[in-house]
């Protein structure tokens, strides 16, 4: 029986398991991989779906097997899924960073001059 067609969600020391690896080697992967996002409960305990476990899969083949670097792989992933660059904020994204960092310092300098008056 396939274990991936029994659940919705699996605890990460089920998917540590499934794809044989240790639990925080996947805790670390969730850094270094931004779109590995776990579903948490209310009782923080991290929920892979079947889709996660497939991408933490192929991370694992492209680091173990195929001996890429951790950058190197997520480059792999970005191209097998045709986003070249998912984590760069679009370009709208950060005109509104910018134009909220302006606002910020506007409000930091009205608050510096009041204190010292």
């Amino acid at each position: 029986m396939d274990p991936l067609n029994e659940k919705l969600y699996y605890k990460i020391g089920e998917v540590a398991k499934i794809i044989q690896i240790e639990p925080y080697v996947i805790r670390y992967w969730e850094k270094e991989f931004r779109f590995l996002k776990p579903y948490k409960s209310k009782s923080s305990h991290r929920l892979y779906s079947k889709e996660q476990i497939e991408r933490l899969l192929l991370i694992k083949d492209f680091l173990y097997n195929k001996k890429y670097t951790i950058e190197g792989a997520r480059k792999a992933l970005r191209s097998r899924e045709g986003n070249p660059t998912p984590e760069i904020p679009a370009p709208d994204s950060r005109q509104k960073i910018d134009a909220a960092l302006n606002e910020l310092d506007s409000v930091k300098s009205i608050l510096t001059s009041r204190k010292r008056e």
